[in-house]
């Protein structure tokens, strides 16, 4: 009867540990509502950080951008543009006290070329009638390291007069600088134009020099008569263009106007570019966008969309200090080339980051 009973409780005992193993855990099947990690966002909203006159350039599916910062120049190396604030920024040239580039540092842009890096920026020695147009060259591949070589002025003999925004283009095999001039004496002349030279080298011009526009329409004068701040745009059908600032950037009225170069034109002449009747891209007051220029462009990390860059104040009067902040778009073209920006976002509005950003 005892071997029966312990047969009996030996059996039931078996039953449970099966019952326990074969049921289903409920709490291994249910599904968590975890919060997402905030790096992970595919949405976005502008400003994405302070500052102004901002440069992205793209090479090996890293992102290389910075800014205006008044005496040097920082570097900050991202995936995504859209965690550009994320993204500690280094310093690659710093000034020295009482040399001629030694202040009012601005639009730095760094480019690749020939397989060294350069940096080309504009800096005086305190007054406005200084300010130049100079170059930086790095030969490490990693342009946060190696050593930043002063190769001095980048000029024009014919030109050489008050210039800044410097910045490259290249067509058909070979490159330009485009750069913003006011000839004569600058501080009687506040008249800015957009000039254009073929380059020898990525620090030295030849050939001749030539003047592209002057701010000859209305709403390229207000504050002062500007265009400055060139920009190269190529078009997905090949159209070449030059996007530029214009009016004072003290004004709401900074804005964006094009240049298209004519079809088989020859950069060099000036009667071979088009300047479109009105702006491309200016003030929003809904959208709280004053003054948006000063720009770049970038294509988003799986290359399928073009995008923008640009600065622009968050309130009417803000001017050129520094309440500017840094905003990103994305834009398109027109079937035959002519791009199409759109309004600047409204700050605050979430916006789709770039496609492919991880």
């Amino acid at each position: 009867m005892k071997n029966l009973l312990k047969k009996s409780k030996l059996f039931w005992t078996c039953i449970a540990c099966l019952t326990i193993t074969c049921s289903p855990s409920f709490e291994d099947t249910t599904v968590r509502d975890e919060p997402v990690p905030s790096d992970i966002s595919k949405t976005i909203k502008n400003p994405l950080l302070t500052g102004s006159d901002p440069w992205v350039y793209q090479k090996d599916g890293k992102y290389y951008y910075m800014h205006t910062d008044g005496g040097s120049i920082n570097l900050r190396v991202t995936n995504s543009v859209s965690k550009i604030a994320s993204t500690s920024p280094v310093r690659v040239f710093t000034t020295t006290r009482g040399a001629p580039n030694s202040r009012n540092v601005w639009a730095p842009e760094i480019h690749y070329i020939n397989s060294k890096w350069y940096i080309y920026y504009t800096a005086g020695s305190g007054t406005d009638v200084t300010q130049r147009t100079w170059v930086l060259e790095n030969s490490h591949a990693d342009p946060t390291q190696g050593i930043w070589i002063d190769k001095g002025r980048i000029f024009h003999p014919d030109a050489d007069f008050w210039a800044i925004d410097g910045s490259i283009m290249e067509h058909k095999g070979s490159m330009y600088f485009l750069w913003c001039g006011r000839p004569g004496a600058a501080v009687n002349n506040l008249t800015q134009n957009i000039y254009i030279a073929k380059m020898n080298t990525p620090w030295s011009l030849e050939g001749s020099v030539t003047m592209l526009t002057t701010p000859s329409l209305s709403w390229e004068r207000s504050g002062h008569p500007v265009n400055e701040g060139p920009q190269s745009l190529v078009s997905p059908n090949g159209k070449q263009h030059i996007v530029y600032s214009l009016s004072s950037c003290h004004t709401d009225n900074y804005a964006l106007g094009l240049l298209t170069l004519k079809d088989n034109g020859d950069p060099m002449k000036a009667t071979d570019w088009v300047k479109s009747q009105e702006p491309i891209f200016t003030k929003n007051v809904e959208n709280k966008a004053f003054g948006p220029g000063h720009n770049s462009f970038f294509k988003s990390p799986d290359g399928k969309e073009d995008w923008i860059i640009y600065h622009a104040n968050s309130n009417a009067g803000d001017g050129c200090g520094t309440k500017r902040n840094i905003g990103i778009q994305k834009i398109s073209f027109t079937a035959s080339g002519e791009p199409n920006l759109g309004i600047p976002v409204a700050i605050g509005a979430e916006i789709d980051v770039p496609s492919g950003e991880l």
